[in-house]
């Protein structure tokens, strides 16, 4: 298989992706700004080892030489994906990340006439969002093709990586999202609230600014879409009071505080959690004419 690189392979799910792959007969190369860490991990996984930052464009282009693909997974995404795209197009390789984050999908998607004049692929969100809740949109969108409105949502019955969690962190004084009449609109955080049975009977769920969002619209054409996400009473609270809050949750002061907390905490769940853990997704399609149907997926820990 030609080479290809996993960037950010010391993090929570770059390792797991690292080791998943050598288990299936893989020999990616491993990269990151950490040596230390990098080198234990590919002394460990028998693989071979770049380490570059990605803020110096001349250390990208070297870290990426002999390389056909790149899978990163170093965000948060918002911060990254910028400098790691631009070295996959100055190199013609191949982009492929983990990333959730709205701006990230629009950003890389305006970049479609780039990437087409490199002869090269740029794919975020090749992980849990948003595959699974992209197959699930495209299935409703095939179900009724008049569809002009979409609504998806998830229940986890897990714990966020610490990097989904800085990523929370970074955007909890934004708000929320949603996609009304083919534009994404911003919203009041929580600014919906509905009940959802994801297969298991109803539960309270409010609508969070979702990757979906971008790569729905993208994926089906549906005009008018919302995202929602299983929520207890807590946390459906303390989204609403946000929205008074805003300036407080993104002072510096209060995001080294959360971001602290986060990384004196567990990388993410551990072998038993994601063992046992579960996913349940949820979506509903409704044309002008009040047809609607709905689907449900079921899958592994995101």
């Amino acid at each position: 298989m030609p080479n290809f690189l996993i960037y950010g392979a010391i993090g929570y799910t770059g390792s797991l992706i690292a080791h998943e792959a050598v288990r299936r007969g893989y020999r990616p190369i491993l990269a990151g700004r950490n040596a230390e860490a990098l080198g234990a991990l590919a002394r460990k996984l028998e693989l071979e080892q770049r380490v570059f930052p990605l803020d110096d464009p001349a250390a990208v282009n070297a870290g990426l030489r002999g390389v056909s693909a790149v899978l990163h997974c170093a965000g948060p995404f918002a911060h990254t994906s910028r400098s790691m795209a631009d070295g996959c197009l100055r190199a013609r390789v191949h982009y492929l990340d983990i990333t959730g984050e709205v701006d990230v999908f629009e950003a890389l998607a305006a970049r479609d006439s780039e990437a087409k004049k490199a002869g090269i692929m740029l794919l975020p969100g090749v992980g849990f969002d948003v595959v699974p809740s992209d197959c699930l949109a495209a299935h409703l969108k095939r179900r009724l093709p008049s569809a002009s409105r979409l609504v998806l949502g998830f229940l986890s019955l897990s714990r966020p990586s610490r990097g989904t969690a800085t990523t929370i962190v970074e955007n909890l004084h934004r708000g929320g999202l949603v996609r009304r009449d083919g534009v994404l609109t911003n919203v009041p955080a929580a600014w919906k609230t509905r009940e959802i049975d994801f297969g298991t009977g109803p539960v309270k769920a409010m609508t969070i600014p979702w990757g979906d969002l971008s790569t729905a619209y993208h994926s089906t054409g549906i005009p008018n879409i919302e995202v929602y996400m299983a929520a207890p009473l807590g946390t459906r609270l303390a989204a609403r009071a946000s929205r008074y809050l805003g300036w407080v949750l993104g002072s510096s002061f209060v995001q080294g505080r959360l971001k602290r907390r986060i990384r004196a905490g567990p990388p993410g769940p551990t072998d038993e959690e994601r063992a046992r853990g579960k996913t349940f997704l949820w979506g509903e399609a409704t044309d002008d004419a009040g047809q609607r149907v709905v689907s449900r997926l079921r899958g592994p820990e995101g």
